[in-house]
Order: structure tokens, then sequence, then C-alpha cells
């Protein structure tokens, strides 16, 4: 079942948290609503939820309009960062309280509880009360809850910022399993952490300031963004303001051999670089700054290079004898390998 979002925007109290929304998850697709605190990703997902109500527009759920019925009428899964588990409760009653509220007779209760305990690896888990359980193990039990009453449409806002770094990896990994095992489960995934979404989605929906930025694979936003907003938003971006010349552009009173399209000569542009395309030392499209920073990263080197009052970033293999602080160096990047943009205010990345 997919999701429609028909130009959907919420306000409360006249202040428009939500902005004329068109989007369309197709069935079995994962879509990530990627974007910072306030950008309104969240309340998209309590608009397809039927926790908030649009003051104008439409959810659609398999063509069906739903912008008027209760939550529980929708037949939805959600999964919470809070997890939201009862503590009296043990796990196999948790993941049963949905089936029992919409009185599910007995023995289908414990055969889907069962199914869903398994598939979330959480079986030898059943008669654990949640205060037992690691927090890992406790978004386990959330998401077993959540698909046991068999959603045509799963929801899950932030589910992973409560755990470890390590935790989180491997729930991802046991997402994306389930996403292989439940081809036909349409899944909203609201989350600002960019690997998030990358590792996870099918397609990313950019939300800034209450509006969708951009839509499109993780591939196309990260290698071809259209704008800055989504180039630093989704991976780390040098992004270099350039005036379009002849067969490149002007960066810092350098000629930069890159493509430059439909762009007018004189046009002001910014040039988007990924720092782990950015070498060090001689090459295509050199510069020459003054390293400011060194970050060291286990696999790689991270410097910031000045050049001309804008910092570049650089991810480089480990060096064994790196730069210092206040060294001049060279850094290079293919042609191939940059981007240009719109033009607008380009920042340094992080």
């Amino acid at each position: 079942m997919g999701i429609r979002f028909d130009s959907v925007t919420v306000a409360y109290d006249g202040n428009v948290v939500l902005d004329s929304l068109d989007l369309t998850v197709e069935p079995g697709e994962v879509m990530a609503l990627l974007g910072p605190s306030g950008s309104g990703k969240t309340t998209a997902l309590r608009a397809v939820a039927g926790f908030v109500r649009p003051v104008s527009g439409r959810v659609l759920l398999g063509g069906r309009d739903v912008t008027d019925l209760p939550p529980y009428r929708r037949g939805i899964g959600m999964v919470v960062q809070s997890y939201a588990l009862f503590p009296h409760m043990r796990v196999e009653e948790n993941v049963a309280f949905g089936l029992r509220a919409r009185k599910a007779p007995r023995t289908e209760i414990r055969q889907r509880v069962a199914e869903a305990l398994e598939m979330t690896g959480m079986a030898g888990y059943a008669r654990r009360h949640p205060r037992e359980l690691s927090g890992g193990q406790q978004q386990r039990v959330a998401i077993a809850r959540a698909l046991a009453i068999r959603p045509d449409v799963l929801l899950l806002d932030e589910p992973l910022s409560a755990l470890d770094a390590q935790l989180r990896s491997g729930m991802l990994t046991e997402l994306a399993r389930l996403h292989r095992e439940l081809p036909d489960l349409s899944m909203l995934y609201v989350t600002h952490d960019q690997v998030e979404a990358l590792t996870l989605a099918d397609r990313i929906a950019v939300m800034d300031r209450a509006r969708l930025q951009s839509c499109g694979t993780p591939r196309e936003l990260y290698r071809a963004p259209a704008d800055e907003f989504t180039a630093s938003f989704v991976g780390n971006a040098n992004l270099l303001p350039v005036t379009v010349g002849c067969g490149g552009v002007d960066f810092a009173g350098a000629g930069l051999k890159v493509g430059t399209g439909d762009a007018v000569a004189g046009a002001r542009a910014t040039l988007c670089v990924r720092p782990h395309l950015v070498g060090l030392g001689e090459g295509p499209n050199r510069l020459t700054g003054t390293v400011t920073e060194i970050q060291w990263r286990g696999a790689t080197h991270r410097l910031y290079v000045e050049v001309d009052g804008h910092t570049l970033m650089a991810d480089v293999r480990e060096l064994r004898d790196p730069p210092r602080h206040g060294d001049r160096v060279h850094v290079h990047f293919a042609a191939e390998d940059a981007v240009l943009l719109p033009a607008g205010v380009a920042g340094d990345g992080s």
C-alpha cells in the first residue's frame, strides 16, 4: 500500500509547520524523511498516522482518502524513539497489545506474536519485562508489536536515536533485513541522521523549514544534489562560491576545469565537491592553502585547508606523516567529481 501526500498543510495556531507537501511513497518502498529539527518531517508522519489533521490537502493510503479517519481505522504500524512499551507487561503481552485491541482470536494472537518475535530475533525473550532488556532489544520489541498487526504501512519516527552507535548500526542491518523479508510493506522513516537515510532508504525526501526541498534516490541526492541545502545535509560537502567562465569556473583567482552545463558565462554559482573526492598534493584543479585543522578518524585524516578565506575539507587515507597546523599544502579534485549548483550562501561543511 502506498502513501500519498496531496498538498498537505498543517498549522498550529496559525503557524505553518508543514507547507503544501506533495509526496508519494510507492507500495513496498522505504522513504526517509530527512531534515533538521523543525523541518516538518515528524509532522508529516503524524499526519499519516492520524495524530494531526491537515488544515488543507489530503492524505491517501492505497488510493483511499484517510484524512478524516481516526488512527485506529488506518491499519498502520508505528515505532517511536521512546519505544513506548508497557513496563508492567511481558514482551509477548506488549507485542499482542494491538491484536487484542482489534479483538483478534486467541489462537491468531499467539501465532502472530510468535511470528513477529521470531522475525525480530526476540523469540527467546517473550517472558521478560521491558526493564530486563537492553535498549536495542526494547526497540526490537516495539518493531515486533508494530509488525504483529500486519500493517501495510510502517511509520518509524527517529527509531534509533536513543541507541549508541554500535546498536544503531546493528538495528539498521535488521531493518534492512525486514524490508527484504516484507517486500510489500511500505515504510516512512523519519530521521535527522544522514547515515540512516543513505543506508536504509530507497528514496530520501529532504525537508527544511516546513517544505520539501528535494527528493530522489540516495545516490542521486549524494552525487548530484539540486541545491546547497541538499548538498550539505545529505553527506558532507565543500561549497565554493564561483563565477562561471569559458570551459570552467573561477574560484579565488584560480581557473577550475569543471562541467558548467547550461550555466551562462559570468553567472555566479556554487561548486560542490565531496571531501572524500579531494586529494592531497599535485593533480587536476589544484588549489593551494593553509592547514587550519587536522582530525584523525581512524582510516582517514580529515584536513581543513583555508584557501582565500574559504575552508575546504579533504578526507584522505590515513597519513603516516600528516601535515601540521599552518603548513601550506596543495589539494585537488577531478572535474567529474564536482557539481555546479545555483548560487546561494555557500558555507563550510561539518
